[in-house]
């Protein structure tokens, strides 16, 4: 209250919440309301789609069994390993690439070739050379979350002023110091950019290895809900894989802003909707 009067009486704008943080949920709280009242009018079958209120039934039983978390942290962990993995491996080669035409010309081919084979193209191949076990479902996730960091810090590098490398050359900065001190920095939201569509991919590829093997999981929870025809069961693992990308991405999305709090960028207007 104090901050307030002080804002008023020095004519500064008082703070206010801020509606526009609430309208992420308006059409999400609609869905369910519309899918909820065809569902219990008969307009939609509930055996085949359940009515979302039977879904948080499900999700509270499985919580309450403990089946839950053990889905959960399995998913969790692959996605994580997978994630770190495959950036690790896209920012060094990326970098690399990036720097020498010499390595653009041998390996950008093989990358754009290996980059057009789809998720579940791998699976066979993972599960004939590294069992059934962990390896191949965070191998799956790393190839997945590879490429678009890779050809976003790509561009981003290519994309760079020359001036500045020119700069660096002129101080006499060595390479890795013109890497840290130029080329990262000045490629950073290009990089924010393929880290957030690496994270989504990661999400699919596990969908895609634990369809196939696995025993736990929430792709194994979507594979279970087919297999015994119980609807409520796939829709849940759906939300949840939904819950999880978006709080994981916003999770990337607030890293990203604190990281690139130097730019004077325009944000968008608050015209149309």
């Amino acid at each position: 209250m104090k901050a307030l009067s002080l804002a008023i009486a020095r004519g500064l704008p008082a703070w206010r919440p801020r509606l526009t943080d609430l309208r992420g949920w308006v059409v999400p709280l609609l869905m369910l309301a519309l899918l909820e009242t065809l569902v219990r009018t008969g307009v939609l079958p509930s055996h085949q789609m359940p009515a979302p209120s039977q879904v948080a039934q499900t999700l509270y039983l499985l919580a309450q069994s403990g089946e839950l978390w053990r889905h959960l942290s399995a998913s969790l962990l692959r996605v994580g390993a997978g994630f770190v993995i495959g950036v690790a491996l896209a920012i060094v080669i990326g970098t690399w690439v990036g720097l020498s035409r010499r390595a653009e010309a041998y390996l950008e081919p093989t990358f754009q070739a290996l980059r057009a084979i789809p998720s579940l193209a791998w699976v066979p191949l993972l599960l004939l050379w590294l069992g059934i076990d962990e390896t191949p479902k965070i191998v799956l996730i790393a190839l997945g979350a590879f490429f678009p960091v890779y050809l976003a810090l790509l561009a981003g590098i290519r994309n760079i002023d020359r001036k500045l490398v020119e700069v660096g050359q002129l101080y006499g900065l060595p390479p890795l110091t013109l890497v840290r001190r130029i080329l990262l920095p000045a490629a950073l939201p290009s990089l924010f950019t393929g880290l957030r569509g690496a994270l989504s991919l990661s999400w699919m590829f596990l969908v895609a290895a634990e369809l196939i093997a696995a025993t736990r999981g929430l792709g194994y929870l979507l594979s279970d809900g087919r297999e015994t025809s119980r609807p409520d069961l796939v829709i849940a693992a759906i939300l949840l894989l939904a819950l999880l990308g978006k709080l994981s991405d916003s999770l990337l999305k607030t890293w990203e802003n604190r990281a690139l709090r130097w730019r004077d960028s325009y944000q968008g207007g608050e015209g149309g909707a």
